[in-house]
């Protein structure tokens, strides 16, 4: 074999390379094939997480719902936030990177059979049953601990930030753990937790803040984000199927069938259009500082982005007259997560331009009114598949609103916002 034939078979191979940081500037820096099937596993936490919370809606526990969703998608999120923002700075690609992240995998899909105990336990009142939960980050912070490590030692430069990330995911870690041998109630539970929930938001904004930071890619993490916004929104598609399914049972090819299916898919599709309206990456690139309110932020889109897909499910429950909540409450159980979500987005907007625009409140007026009618019209007596079909036309006043007007209103601030030191 030649010597360039050599050098091209080792680049194809996946050795152990030395984990020294990828440049924060490398031009088409994309998410790889790895961090593709990486994210796979949190189509199946995002459908349980959703389908719980559309079980207990349904029931008519809707405290208990949100309890349980609100620690499944902090702890589902996270989780994907680690693993992406180490990847975005040190993913090397190597063998030992390969087999950490497969370990992660296992880890993550623990922790999702572990949900349904989490939602039943709190559900029934009782202490939370987090054993499998935890069971399952423990095996996901002892890869990322282990990566975190890797990265401390083959990058001096950086090593204090590193052993900082790692720090506070062992504190955090040993709480959880420690946790699991108290008898408390679920107050007493979700109060102890706050200090650890704390702890890990910390831990990333003292590395990269305080401790020299990591060389994440601004470019890379906005369309890793994005392509998790893709994955919950799987569970628009899933509710769509739903209930479309229960009304075909029922009904049959009804025209309230093609009204359930184009609601479920518009509404779907519109939210991906409105998430994706708004770039992000050049801000970042240019103002790092504020990735924190973003990023962090982003818990709050998809766990509106799931819980949008629990709504459809609780309205397939009611077309099956298996629901114990109203119209109304039906209704609300998707409004609500889609107001939540196009506002966040706004949020996140002026939070990374530093500008608000008041063309975003009459816009969110808009927004607000349309989910009002929806409501409306539920309480009045108007079959669920036409309320659905006005539910859909919520982020299409962002769309419309922006590919008519608003697109000249982002373009000068986008200007603004990255002429500003």
């Amino acid at each position: 074999m030649t010597e360039s034939g050599t050098s091209s078979a080792r680049a194809l191979a996946h050795g152990v390379t030395r984990m020294i940081g990828r440049d924060p500037s490398e031009p088409h820096r994309a998410a790889t094939p790895l961090e593709l099937l990486f994210d796979l596993t949190f189509v199946v936490a995002f459908g349980v997480a959703a389908e719980q919370l559309a079980h207990l809606l349904a029931e008519g526990h809707l405290a208990s719902g949100l309890l349980g969703f609100g620690f499944a998608m902090f702890a589902v999120c996270w989780a994907w936030i680690n693993f992406s923002w180490f990847a975005s700075a040190y993913d090397t690609d190597d063998w030992p990177f390969r087999v950490a992240t497969m370990v992660q995998m296992v880890g993550v899909l623990i922790f999702t059979l572990g949900l349904p105990d989490v939602f039943a336990s709190i559900d029934q009142g009782r202490e939370v049953n987090n054993t499998v939960t935890v069971a399952g980050y423990v095996v996901m912070r002892v890869a990322m601990g282990f990566q975190w490590l890797r990265a401390a030692t083959q990058n001096p430069g950086r090593r204090s930030a590193c052993l900082t990330y790692l720090t506070t995911i062992l504190v955090a870690q040993a709480g959880w753990v420690l946790l699991l041998f108290m008898d408390t109630s679920i107050p007493v539970w979700f109060l102890l937790s706050v200090p650890l929930i704390l702890i890990e938001l910390a831990g990333p904004w003292i590395a990269e803040t305080r401790k020299g930071g990591t060389p994440w890619h601004a470019h890379h993490l906005a369309e890793r984000y994005g392509l998790l916004a893709i994955i919950a929104l799987g569970e628009g598609v899933i509710g769509t199927v739903a209930s479309l399914a229960a009304v075909v049972e029922h009904q049959g090819w009804t025209l309230d069938a093609v009204l359930v299916g184009v609601a479920g898919t518009g509404l779907t599709f519109g939210m991906w259009w409105v998430y994706f309206l708004i770039p992000s990456a050049g801000i970042l690139a240019v103002h790092r500082e504020r990735v924190f309110g973003w990023g962090y932020g982003h818990i709050l889109i998809f766990a509106a982005i799931a819980a949008t897909g629990a709504g459809l499910h609780v309205a397939a429950s009611y077309i099956e007259d298996q629901a114990h909540i109203s119209g109304v409450a039906t209704v609300l159980s998707v409004a609500v997560p889609v107001g939540g979500f196009v506002l966040m987005v706004y949020a996140l907007h002026t939070w990374l331009v530093r500008e608000a625009d008041p063309f975003h409140l009459s816009l969110l007026a808009g927004t607000a009114a349309v989910l009002v009618a929806a409501v409306w019209l539920a309480a009045a007596g108007v079959p669920m598949a036409w309320c659905l079909l006005v539910v859909t036309l919520a982020p299409a006043v962002t769309v419309v609103g922006y590919e008519a007007v608003g697109h000249r209103h982002l373009a000068a601030i986008l200007n603004r916002s990255l002429s500003r030191d």
